[in-house]
């Protein structure tokens, strides 16, 4: 099989951190989607890009690929080494209805695979047993966090057998990661004239360069010099819908988080999460002595002691 370099398909050195890992996997993930992008193997790039965020954003499955690594790091095909066994199952492992790669299998085995990466079947067979209906499907359906605003529609394509299907789904607004669309006797034909399976899309949200989401509330870094967070400012804020204008209070703290009140995602039913901009410091790479007389200056009339609870 061929030897899969996590790294270099996200772009990252094999010593970068968790946090470059994610930003890393959200550009690469946004850039290859299906419905965005031009590329012509922008699915296989999009899923090769999962497939390599899966391995890697776990310290266990990273610390297991880094041992491996040395054995085909340097070649085009890959053999676990001698004994090797995936921690993540002891028994064997079918790549067939998976979007995960046989390389991958070899390394974490079956259990690794998230449910989010696999085609799961089942069939029911009817009391005369002579029949038999038809396999369920699982797959995922990745959309944007934009696109769970509104009611839209996708055309999804699926497997079924040798057989190519393609539908139009509706997607409603509201949908949530990890939440399953059924589609009634979309899956496998029944067989002796049982029904049909169904299809059931598992919703998978994209992750988003600027936001983090939790339940329905979305959660993003606002970066503000020393001086805005001193002074005060008004900021131009990008939303799921828009751009906004935020006031940043005077005297804000690094850490401190501002409420955009219904700016976060859809809620079933009614209403709306909130957008949390959680306010960052951050100073600048470099100045000049004119600039740092200035900071001194400043130093010398706050008399102000960030540490000043520590002597309490």
């Amino acid at each position: 099989m061929q030897f899969k370099d996590y790294y270099k398909i996200l772009g990252v050195n094999p010593d970068a951190s968790s946090k470059e890992i994610k930003t890393a996997y959200r550009k690469l993930a946004r850039k290859y989607h299906p419905d965005v992008s031009d590329h012509h193997e922008a699915e296989d790039r999009f899923k090769e890009v999962a497939e390599a965020y899966e391995a890697l954003k776990n310290t266990e499955k990273r610390a297991e690929y880094d041992e491996i690594r040395q054995y085909g790091a340097h070649g085009q095909s890959f053999e676990p080494p001698p004994g090797w066994q995936p921690s993540g199952a002891t028994d064997s492992y079918s790549t067939q209805g998976s979007d995960f790669s046989e390389f991958f299998a070899s390394i974490f085995g079956k259990h690794a695979a998230p449910n989010g990466q696999q085609h799961y079947y089942r069939g029911t067979r009817s009391e005369q047993g002579a029949s038999l209906r038809g396999q369920d499907i699982e797959t995922d359906l990745p959309i944007f966090l934009e696109d769970t605003l509104t009611e839209g529609s996708k055309t999804i394509s699926y497997q079924l057998g040798r057989v190519e299907k393609s539908l139009k789904v509706k997607i409603p607004p509201g949908v949530s990661d990890g939440e399953r669309i059924r589609l009634k006797g979309q899956g496998a034909l029944g067989i002796g004239g049982a029904p049909n399976g169904d299809l059931y899309l598992r919703i998978r949200l994209v992750p988003h360069p600027l936001f983090d989401v939790e339940g329905h509330n979305l959660i993003m870094a606002l970066p503000l010099s020393p001086w805005e967070a001193a002074l005060g400012t008004k900021v131009e804020l990008p939303t799921l819908s828009g751009k906004i204008q935020l006031t940043v209070p005077p005297n804000s703290q690094s850490g401190q988080r501002l409420r955009i009140k219904g700016r976060g995602l859809i809620k079933k039913g009614s209403g709306a999460g909130d957008l949390f901009a959680v306010l960052k410091v951050v100073m600048p790479d470099s100045y000049d002595e004119s600039s740092k007389q200035l900071w001194q200056q400043l130093a010398e009339k706050a008399a102000f002691d960030p540490r000043a609870e520590w002597r309490k």
